[in-house]
């Protein structure tokens, strides 16, 4: 998961792309990077850290131009040094730069097709250098020197050919415009929306409608699965579909952790969503233990606090906040190895002592991936005098690695594998376990938009809607665990 943004204006963007990525900091907080161009001249800063630690005075003002592209970076694949930081670049053809945010599943097999047929040297570990070298050679494949929108659109629709998995991408073409597309199941999201200046039209893509928001752009809708927009330097805008129609079947777990909930993804209110989640986990509650003895709910900050409020209401309890959030360390989830992530916990949460001593107490998150926090936050509920530890998630349990883009590479490593519902609340230490059920939470989600038939839920059922090599999942595991992980950053 990372997060991207375009903008062709007709003033200096470097700004606005500043603080779009600002806005999508939550998306990626491992490294950062902007791309501009101005005239012919392509401009690149990238580094690790958060958008704020990269950018200073002096590289923004050497960033110039009127169109650009970022990217904040969620460490999937590849490893975690600098050099993997984006936007990437390539000097043939035309001279492109790339920001992605997804994962292909194929990636090796591309990697080899590229030196042995294509001619391309790929330098490091990251599928977002495959991508960008196939979208090069593609668009290398057309004759003339001039790049025309139907050479765009067919060196795109070779991509969707060759390449399998869940992705969103901007690239910028110096000289030519802003190239956006997503992928045909239209997995990870992408949106795009214009705004005035002065009587130019000016155009932006991002991965949530929120960056577009606070720049003062009108969204215009999601870039479909599929789709394609070619953006001129002068400022024409020209789609269309490079693949054949498949199942549009987004990425549910946005809904759940990944986007802000004042982003509408594919016409979903991220936040309607995550309130129906709180209504449908409170019926089930009810179904279960119509006499439940719970005194209070208490959501664990900051995604499940849309959850928790309707929850309580629909259960009549009282609603009390009793985990104090330190806003100055990172989303736990995101954190790049196990070890980090469990120190982490206590220094990002301190509970309120008296809103569980003596009760019986309802804690609420989002979902439960590794365990490890969870475990921990329930600790902490004990520790401060709760009589009684339930636990509800939001989602269902998180079974099965995810190959779309979200770090949960290992199904070792994820504390639902291979375990019934009562022996991961034992081992989470709850005094009872509640997971939303799969249906519900589809139900809450499709609400917002009927037409979406079905999501990617195959971090939850195992069912990979772009299918997988059966080795595939091995290698993932080998490559990406929390203990691969560890032994690079050792060896470095």
């Amino acid at each position: 998961m990372c997060g991207i943004i375009a903008i062709v204006g007709r003033d200096e963007v470097a700004q606005s792309i500043y603080d779009g990525l600002t806005v999508l900091q939550h998306r990626g907080q491992d490294a950062a990077g902007i791309a501009t161009v101005e005239r012919d001249r392509l401009s690149l800063h990238k580094a690790n850290g958060l958008v704020s630690e990269v950018f200073q005075a002096d590289s923004m003002a050497r960033l110039r131009g009127h169109m650009g592209i970022g990217h904040c970076r969620y460490p999937t694949a590849g490893s975690e040094g600098s050099d993997e930081a984006q936007p990437f670049y390539v000097n043939s053809p035309f001279g492109i730069a790339l920001a992605h945010n997804g994962n292909l599943t194929n990636s090796a097999q591309l990697k080899a097709e590229l030196f042995d047929e294509d001619r391309r040297h790929i330098n490091t570990d990251s599928d977002s250098e495959v991508l960008l070298n196939v979208f090069a050679h593609e668009l290398n494949g057309h004759s003339g020197h001039k790049l025309e929108p139907e050479h765009v659109f067919a060196a795109v629709a070779a991509v969707h050919r060759r390449c399998r998995g869940g992705y969103a991408v901007v690239a910028l073409v110096p000289g030519y415009g802003v190239v956006a597309m997503r992928d045909p199941h239209g997995i990870r999201p992408l949106v795009f929306g214009s705004r005035d200046n002065n009587g130019d039209v000016e155009y932006a893509v991002a991965s949530e409608s929120v960056a577009l928001d606070v720049l003062g752009f009108k969204v215009s809708r999601d870039v479909a699965p599929g789709e394609a927009l070619y953006i001129t330097a002068s400022g024409r805008m020209h789609s269309r579909m490079c693949a054949d129609p498949k199942a549009h079947t987004p990425c549910i777990f946005e809904h759940v952790y990944l986007a802000r909930p004042d982003s509408m993804m594919d016409k979903i209110s991220v936040y309607k969503a995550r309130l129906r989640m709180g209504e449908k986990l409170a019926a089930k509650i009810l179904r279960l233990r119509p006499e439940h003895d719970i005194d209070v709910v208490i959501p664990i900050p900051d995604t499940s606090r849309t959850v928790a409020i309707p929850l309580a209401h629909h259960l009549d309890l009282k609603y009390r906040e009793g985990f104090v959030k330190n806003r100055y360390i990172g989303r736990t989830f995101m954190m790049p190895g196990q070890q980090q992530r469990s120190k982490s916990v206590r220094r990002k949460l301190n509970a309120i002592e008296l809103e569980f001593r003596g009760k019986n107490v309802l804690l609420v998150d989002d979902s439960i991936v590794r365990g490890t926090t969870s475990r921990q936050i329930i600790q902490m509920a004990r520790d401060a005098g709760a009589r009684k530890v339930y636990f509800a998630s939001a989602a269902p349990p998180v079974r099965y690695p995810n190959v779309y883009g979200i770090d949960m590479p290992a199904a070792f490593e994820l504390v639902a594998h291979g375990r019934s519902d009562q022996e991961i609340q034992e081992a989470l230490g709850a005094d009872w376990l509640i997971y939303q059920d799969l249906s519900d939470l589809i139900a809450a989600c499709r609400e917002g938009n009927e037409s979406i038939k079905d999501f990617d839920t195959s971090c939850f059922d195992g069912r990979y809607v772009t299918g997988l090599d059966p080795s595939y999942l091995d290698s993932l595991s080998r490559a990406r665990s929390d203990q691969a992980k560890s032994k690079r950053r050792t060896a470095a």
